[in-house]
């Protein structure tokens, strides 16, 4: 929704020192509710193809998923859209190593905790490990992806280490593959397997 992206860019604007008017004036308009924080784009791409995937439109449920550009904004985002701001309910994804900034930034707003879902290393490994690694090459290969693939294991920096975490390396090695597979994995999860911190969130939105 057009008007979803704009209330996204406001909020940015506002995180980076701007004013708050264009946030709080779209958020009245468009009922926002609800603010799922995330970490990133790919994060962001998950949750919005799974939301997909279960016949979700956020957008007018009155949910917006804002990627905050790395866990050390959460203060700054929780501050101005929890409680001391415009008062939405947050919700969102973090990684097991940055759940005391979220911890700390959300005690300081005011806001319950219940609505964070912990992800150990972050949301790729959760998917990875959903899929197992043999799904995920087949999806490499689909994608035209598996000689890139190949010739990263063999690199010596590779060596020994374990398939799962090459492969969350790689996804990390090319701007905008995170991105795209973000969206790619989830599609190719059976309804099962979904990761639970990802399947936790939506069920809670």
């Amino acid at each position: 929704m057009a008007d979803m992206r704009a209330f996204r860019e406001a909020v940015d604007g506002w995180t980076s020192g701007g004013s708050g008017e264009a946030a709080s004036e779209l958020a009245a308009r468009l009922d926002v509710r609800t603010a799922v924080l995330l970490e990133g784009p790919s994060d962001h791409a998950a949750v919005e193809a799974l939301a997909a995937r279960r016949g979700r439109d956020l957008a007018a449920e009155g949910v917006c998923v804002l990627p905050m550009g790395g866990a050390m904004s959460v203060a700054r985002y929780t501050g101005l859209l929890g409680p001391p701001g415009l008062g939405l309910r947050l919700t969102g994804l973090c990684d097991e190593r940055e759940q005391p900034f979220y911890d700390r930034a959300l005690d300081r707003a005011g806001a319950p905790r219940q609505g964070f879902f912990v992800c150990v290393a972050d949301l790729e490994d959760e998917l990875i490990r959903a899929l197992g690694t043999e799904r995920i090459e087949e999806i490499l290969r689909a994608e035209g992806d598996l000689r890139s693939w190949e010739t990263f294991v063999r690199q010596p920096a590779q060596h020994g280490r374990p398939r799962q975490r090459q492969l969350r390396r790689f996804l990390g090695t090319k701007k905008g593959r995170k991105i795209r597979y973000g969206r790619l994995l989830v599609e190719a999860l059976e309804p099962d397997r979904t990761p639970a911190p990802l399947d936790g969130l939506l069920a809670a939105l």
